[in-house]
């Protein structure tokens, strides 16, 4: 899929696509920082686009950690069905993040390690947003990261009540410059100094 490609997923879904152009590789590499590959053993992501993260996420992995892919654009999941038709050990679901809890049950994933989310909850209706995180913190492990990437820090109030402890970083080398939110889900944890 061309660029121009991505730039017309956005025209016609600008509430679920979130921006003009695909994420740098600097923002793929913020976005990765806080995973431990050696540890991780199942690993899902939100909105994968067109694989820009999904592709790093696929190169460090382990050969047996399990990647899931979750998503809601037809033509994006059809390119990733297509780009990444030879990995082993990914399961590509379109559908909404709002199921995750229904998909890792369907897959027999006991828990996630880390999910790591490229979907724009500024632009999300606020239920699909309570739904997705609510449910992706039920889904983590107790210390399961949550990682996503944002234009604003509007959001970071709303996060806050499902992830209290949640470190932040901006990768301004990415068009439009963006927000990496690494997110825990309690608050005790120590790993981050807000």
């Amino acid at each position: 899929m061309k660029i121009p490609s991505f730039i017309y997923q956005y025209l016609i879904n600008p509430r679920t696509v979130g921006a003009l152009l695909p994420s740098s590789k600097y923002l793929s590499e913020k976005m990765l920082e806080e995973i431990d590959f050696e540890k991780a053993y199942y690993i899902v992501e939100y909105g994968p686009g067109t694989g820009v993260f999904t592709r790093k996420i696929l190169k460090r992995r382990k050969q047996k950690t399990i990647v899931v892919l979750i998503e809601n654009n037809k033509k994006f999941y059809k390119l990733l069905k297509e780009r990444f038709i030879q990995e082993k050990n990914l399961i590509i679901i379109h559908g909404s993040a709002e199921k995750i809890g229904k998909f890792v049950n369907d897959y027999q994933i006991p828990y996630v390690d880390y999910v790591i989310s490229g979907l724009p909850f500024a632009s999300l209706p606020q239920k699909v947003s309570t739904n997705i995180l609510a449910n992706t913190e039920k889904v983590l492990k107790e210390d399961g990261l949550f990682v996503t990437f944002q234009y604003t820090k509007i959001k970071i109030s709303f996060l806050k009540h499902f992830f209290p402890n949640i470190n932040i970083k901006k990768e301004i080398r990415n068009i439009p410059p963006a927000y990496v939110f690494n997110c825990m889900k309690s608050k005790g944890d120590g790993r981050f100094e807000n």
